[in-house]
C-alpha cells in the first residue's frame, strides 16, 4: 500500500433530517442506518482502507464525539482523531488537516470524503480514486468525483464540466448552487452537469497553496501553528485559534476560486443519505413495498412506508401510505415522506415544546 496516500474522513455533521434515530448527542454516522451490521463510519473507513494505510485515515469530528469515534473504530489511534473545538463548515477543518498532514508527509496525496454517504460497488469507487491520486502525483490539481444525475434534484449543487473533453478527467467550468426545478432539469438536458458529492482528491502540496492564494486570512491563522502539529501543544493552539476561524464551505473557500479544477464522472452507484427517503430507496422492500429496519411487521392496505424501530419490534399497520415510522427510546415519528425535508423545523418545535435533551 502507497504511504504518500492520505484520507479526511469528515465525520461532524449532526444529519437532523434523520430524527429522531440522527440526535446531537449520536448523530447518523454512528448508526447502522441500513440494518447491515455496520455503522455508515465503519463501511466509509473499511471503504478508504482499502486503498489507503489505516494508519493514513484522519477521522476529523466534532470534540464531542471523539469518543464515539474510538469505540467505533477501534483500529483508529487517538492521533488520527482530528477535533473541531466549534463548528466552522469544511474548510477550516480540511485546512487544519490538510497542514498536520503536510507537516508529517509533504508527498501526500489526500482524499476528503463524507462519512455518511453509501457506495455499493467498492472496487470501482477505488478505481475511480485510484485514477484520481495517479492525475494528482502529476499536476497541481483540485479534483472533485461528481455523480452521474439520474433524476433534476433540488437537493444537491451541480460541477458543469468541460463538453468538448473525451477525456475521463474533465477541467470544472463552474459551482453552481442548488438550483430550481427547471434549473435541474436544463442542467440534465445539456449533458455536462454532475451531482457535487462533496468528495475531493489532490495533493497536500496544491490543497494548502489553495488556501494561501484564496484564503490568506484563514491559511495565515492556521500556519501560526504549524510549530505545534503533532506535539503536545497542538489542542491548546487550536482551542484558542479555531473558534476565530471564518465559517466557510471549502467549495466557497477554494473550490469556486481556483482555475485548476478536475472532475472525474463516479462509476459508482452512490447515495448521500441524507433523508429517510434516500434511505427509503436504498433498502429492499417486502411485497407492499415497504423498507423495514429492526422490525417486525403485519402491513394490511399499507404501502411505500419507511418503517424502523429498535430490538425486533412488532409494528402493526394499517391504511398509511407512503409514512415514515421511526420508533426510538421516547420519541414516535410518523410523518409522512412527502414533507420529509420538513422533519428539521420539526425537531426544533419538539425541542422548544418539550426540552433539548429530544434531539
Amino acid at each position: 500500500m502507497n504511504k504518500n496516500y492520505y484520507a479526511i474522513l469528515m465525520a461532524g455533521g449532526v444529519g437532523s433530517r434523520f430524527w429522531p434515530v440522527s440526535t446531537q448527542d449520536f448523530p447518523k454516522q454512528f448508526h447502522d442506518m441500513l440494518g447491515t451490521g455496520d455503522t455508515l463510519i465503519q463501511k466509509t473507513f473499511h471503504r478508504l482502507a482499502d486503498l489507503i494505510p489505516k494508519e493514513n485515515i484522519f477521522i476529523l469530528t466534532n470534540e464531542r464525539y471523539n469518543d464515539l469515534v474510538l469505540e467505533q473504530l477501534p483500529e483508529v489511534e487517538q492521533r488520527q482523531v482530528v477535533l473541531e473545538p466549534a463548528m466552522r463548515n469544511t474548510a477550516p477543518c480540511i485546512l487544519y488537516a490538510s497542514l498536520k498532514i503536510q507537516k508529517e508527509n509533504p508527498d501526500a496525496l489526500m482524499i476528503v470524503a463524507p462519512s455518511d454517504h453509501w457506495i455499493e460497488d467498492e472496487k470501482t469507487f477505488s478505481k475511480n480514486v485510484q485514477q484520481a491520486f495517479d492525475f494528482c502525483s502529476e499536476n497541481n490539481a483540485l479534483m472533485t468525483l461528481g455523480i452521474q444525475p439520474t433524476f433534476p434534484n433540488t437537493g444537491f449543487g451541480y460541477i458543469e464540466f468541460d463538453k468538448s473533453s473525451a477525456k475521463a478527467i474533465k477541467s470544472v467550468n463552474q459551482f453552481r448552487e442548488k438550483p430550481d426545478y427547471e434549473t435541474a432539469k436544463a442542467f440534465i438536458e445539456q449533458g455536462n452537469f454532475l451531482w457535487n458529492a462533496g468528495i475531493f482528491m489532490w495533493s497536500v502540496k496544491s490543497v494548502v497553496e489553495a488556501f494561501q492564494n484564496n484564503q490568506p486570512k484563514l491559511y495565515a491563522l492556521f500556519e501560526n501553528g504549524i510549530g505545534v502539529y503533532n506535539t503536545e501543544f497542538e489542542d491548546d493552539f487550536i482551542r484558542d485559534n479555531y473558534p476565530k476561524a471564518e465559517n466557510i464551505s471549502v467549495d466557497y473557500a477554494i473550490m469556486e476560486k481556483s482555475t485548476n479544477v478536475f472532475v472525474i464522472a463516479a462509476e459508482f452507484d452512490w447515495n448521500d443519505l441524507g433523508t429517510w427517503g434516500s434511505l427509503y430507496d436504498k433498502l429492499d422492500k417486502d411485497e407492499s413495498n415497504n423498507a423495514v429496519v429492526n422490525a417486525r411487521t403485519l402491513a394490511e392496505d399499507a404501502s411505500g412506508n419507511m418503517i424502523r424501530t429498535k430490538n425486533d419490534k412488532i409494528v402493526v399497520i394499517d391504511g398509511l401510505q407512503d409514512y415514515i415510522v421511526v420508533d426510538k427510546d421516547e420519541v414516535l415519528l410518523i410523518f409522512p415522506k412527502s414533507k420529509e425535508q420538513d422533519i428539521k423545523k420539526t425537531l426544533q418545535q419538539v425541542k422548544d415544546k418539550f426540552g433539548k435533551q429530544y434531539g
